[in-house]
C-alpha cells in the first residue's frame, strides 16, 4: 500500500488542535483509514492510506479530513477563484500522444520549508498514482514572477504556449543542472531525464511549454531551473499535461485545495485549444443519488433523515432530501466536492457516512440465516495440497493475482497466442492503477520467478511453492473468463535439476492417490529435452522442467531452477 509522510506538529497546527497527543492523533487517523506504519528519521508519521483517497496525499488534505472528523468543518467547501489573467494556448504541433493541458495561478501563498516539502511530496505522490508515473499526467509548478507572458494577438492577457518541438530544436537549463541542454540531451545526460526518457523518446516531437523568454518546461520529464519554486515564492503557476483531460483536471483540483489551505488565492487560467476553450481549474461539484433504505441496509442502522444529513456534512459532503410521498422511498442527493476523485458509486458515499458515524460504534448482530457455515471442498483440497508441499520442503507463498504483460509473457519467452502451458488471452484491466498490474496472471510461474529474482541476496537452496489464482479469456464460460487454482513450485540451487522436481511431484501425486505421467514435451520457458507435460489420471494439466538459461538471465538468476506447475483440481 502507498504511504505518505506527515509531520504531526504541522498536522496539529493545520487542524487547530495543538492539545491532541500523538497516540490520540494516531487513533483519529486510523478512524479515517490511515494506518500508522512508524516514524521517519525526521520524526514524521509514516501513514499507509487507501489509494482511492488521493486528496490525503498531503498534510493539508489529511488536516482537512480531521477537521471534518472533529466537527470543525461541515459540508462542501469550494474555494472562490479570481478571473483569468493568464492563458495557455495549445499549438497544433503538440504531440498527439500527449495533447491535453490544464493550469491555475496561485496567488499569495506562504511556503516555509515544511510547506514546500509537502507540496513536493504531493506532486510526486500524484505522479506515482493518478499520473501513472507521469505517463498519464505530469505536474509542473513554477514561480510566476519568473515568467513573462507573451501578448496575445487580440488581447493584453499574458500567454504561455504548449507546443511540440524537435528533440534538438531549443535549449534550456533544467532543474538540478547548470548547463543548457536540448530536450534530447536532457534524456541522455540528466538523471531525471534518463529516468523518464521512455515516456517521450518515441515521439517525433517533444512536448514543451514556452513563455515570452523561451522554453521553461519539458513535460512530463523536467521543469526549467529559471522558474524553480522556493520558500521565497509567493505567486505560482501550475501547469499539467497528460493523455486525459479529466485526470489532469482532478490532479489540479487536489493541488489547488492543498495550496488554498495555506491561505493562497486561486486564479483561473484560460486554456485555448485550436477548436475550443476551457477555463480551469474546474471546481464544479457532482451529485450522487442514494436511497435512505439502502444506507440503512448497508450500515445495519436505523437512521433519522436529519441524522443522515448531519453525517454527510461531517464527511465533507452535503445531502438534500428529495420530496417523496412514500417515506420508504426517501432518496438523498449528495453533493461531492471537486477534490474527491474516488466517489464513483453510491457505496462510496455510504462508506463516508459509516466512517462519520464510527464503524467502532456499530453493534455486531448475528445474521438472520439458518444455515451453518463450513469449509468449501476446494478450500479443503487447497489446504491439504499446501500442507503436503510444506512437508516436501517447500516454503509457501502468497503472491498478487495481478501482473503485467511483460512479466507474464515476455520475460518467460511465452507468446500469448502460443500453444504452450501458461499462454492464452489474458483478462486485462481497462483502466489499470499501475503499469505493473495490468492483467490477471494466466499462470503462477511468473510470480514464482519474480520472487526468486528479488531473493538473489538470500542463501540457496530456495524451494518455493504457491497455490494461486489464475485466469484467462474463455468464450465458453458465461463470464467470458475461466478461473482456476494452480499449483506451482520452483527449486533453485547449484545442482537443481529435472529429477529433483519430478521426485517432489511424484511424492505429491502419491499422497493424493492419482496416476502421474510425464511424457516429453516442448515449452519455451524450459530447456528442450529437459521438459515434460504433467498428465494426471490421463489428462494433461501442467508442465515440468528445467528453466531455460535465457529466462534465468532475464531474471538475474545465477543458479539452475527446476519447476513444475499444474491445475489444482487434478488432485481431487
Amino acid at each position: 500500500m502507498p504511504t505518505v509522510d506527515i509531520d504531526p506538529d504541522e498536522l496539529r497546527d493545520l487542524t487547530g488542535h495543538d492539545d491532541v497527543g500523538d497516540e490520540e492523533l494516531k487513533d483519529d487517523l486510523f478512524g479515517l483509514g490511515l494506518e500508522f506504519e512508524g516514524r521517519t528519521e525526521d520524526g514524521a508519521f509514516e501513514l499507509e492510506f487507501a489509494p482511492d483517497r488521493l486528496d490525503r496525499l498531503s498534510v493539508e488534505g489529511v488536516a482537512r479530513s480531521l477537521r471534518y472528523q472533529y466537527g470543525d468543518a461541515r459540508g462542501v467547501h469550494v474555494p472562490s477563484t479570481n478571473s483569468a489573467e493568464w492563458t495557455i494556448t495549445v499549438d497544433d504541433s503538440v504531440p498527439d500522444e500527449r495533447p491535453y493541458v490544464t493550469g491555475a495561478v496561485i496567488r499569495d501563498v506562504s511556503l516555509d520549508e515544511d510547506g514546500l516539502d509537502s507540496l513536493i511530496q504531493l506532486q510526486e505522490k500524484l505522479h506515482a498514482t493518478m499520473g501513472r508515473k507521469r505517463a498519464k499526467g505530469a505536474i509542473g509548478i513554477h514561480d510566476l514572477t519568473m515568467l513573462k507572458g507573451a501578448s496575445a494577438t487580440d488581447t493584453d492577457t499574458p500567454t504561455i504556449e504548449y507546443v511540440g518541438v524537435e528533440p534538438d530544436e531549443d535549449r534550456f537549463v533544467p532543474l538540478d543542472s547548470d548547463a543548457e541542454l536540448t530536450p534530447a540531451e536532457v534524456l541522455e545526460e540528466h538523471d531525471t531525464g534518463r529516468t523518464y526518457a521512455d515516456l517521450v523518446s518515441e515521439y517525433e516531437r517533444y512536448p514543451a511549454i514556452y513563455d515570452d523568454i523561451g522554453l521553461f518546461s519539458f513535460p512530463p520529464v523536467i521543469n526549467g531551473r529559471r522558474t524553480e519554486v522556493s520558500t521565497e515564492s509567493r505567486d505560482l503557476f501550475v501547469e499539467m499535461t497528460g493523455t486525459d483531460q479529466w485526470t489532469i483536471d482532478k490532479m489540479l483540483n487536489i493541488v489547488c485545495y492543498a495550496l488554498a489551505a495555506r491561505g493562497a488565492t486561486i486564479e483561473d487560467v484560460t486554456v485555448q485549444y485550436p477548436d475550443h476553450e476551457l477555463v480551469r481549474p474546474d471546481l464544479s461539484t457532482k451529485t450522487k443519488s442514494v436511497p435512505h433504505k439502502r444506507i440503512e441496509t448497508i450500515l445495519g442502522l436505523n437512521l433519522d433523515p436529519d441524522e443522515v444529513v448531519d453525517l454527510a456534512e461531517r464527511s465533507g459532503l452535503e445531502a438534500t432530501k428529495e420530496d417523496s410521498e412514500d417515506a420508504g422511498k426517501l432518496v438523498y442527493e449528495f453533493t461531492i466536492p471537486p477534490y474527491r476523485v474516488d466517489v464513483l458509486h453510491p457505496l462510496d458515499v455510504i462508506d463516508d457516512l459509516g466512517r462519520a458515524y464510527g464503524f467502532n460504534e456499530l453493534e455486531p448482530e448475528y445474521p438472520d440465516v439458518g444455515t451453518v457455515g463450513g469449509r468449501h471442498k476446494r478450500s479443503r483440497l487447497e489446504d491439504a495440497a499446501r500442507t503436503q508441499l510444506v512437508g516436501l520442503g517447500f516454503e509457501d507463498l502468497l503472491n498478487f493475482h495481478m501482473i503485467s504483460e511483460e512479466e507474464n509473457y515476455e520475460r518467460l519467452d511465452v507468446a500469448p497466442d502460443a500453444d504452450a502451458y501458461g499462454a492464452g488471452e489474458a483478462a486485462t484491466i481497462k483502466e489499470p492503477y499501475s503499469e505493473d498490474f495490468t492483467m490477471l496472471r494466466t499462470w503462477v510461474m511468473p510470480s514464482l520467478l519474480m520472487v526468486l529474482e528479488r531473493n538473489t541476496h538470500r542463501a540457496y537452496p530456495q524451494h518455493l511453492a504457491e497455490i494461486g489464482f489464475t485466469a484467462a479469456v474463455d468464450e465458453r464460460e458465461n463470464t467470458g473468463v475461466t478461473e482456476q487454482r494452480h499449483v506451482g513450485a520452483v527449486l533453485a540451487n547449484h545442482d537443481a535439476g529435472y529429477e529433483d522436481a519430478k521426485a517432489r511431484l511424484q511424492a505429491l501425486a502419491r499422497r493424493f492417490d492419482v496416476e502421474l505421467e510425464t511424457p516429453p514435451t516442448e515449452h519455451p520457458t524450459f530447456i528442450s529435452g529437459r521438459t515434460a507435460a504433467v498428465v494426471i489420471d490421463g489428462e494433461e494439466v501442467g508442465v515440468i522442467g528445467e528453466v531455460h538459461p535465457k529466462v534465468l538471465v532475464e531474471h538475474d538468476l545465477e543458479v539452475p531452477v527446476a519447476a513444475f506447475e499444474f491445475e489444482l483440481a487434478a488432485l481431487q
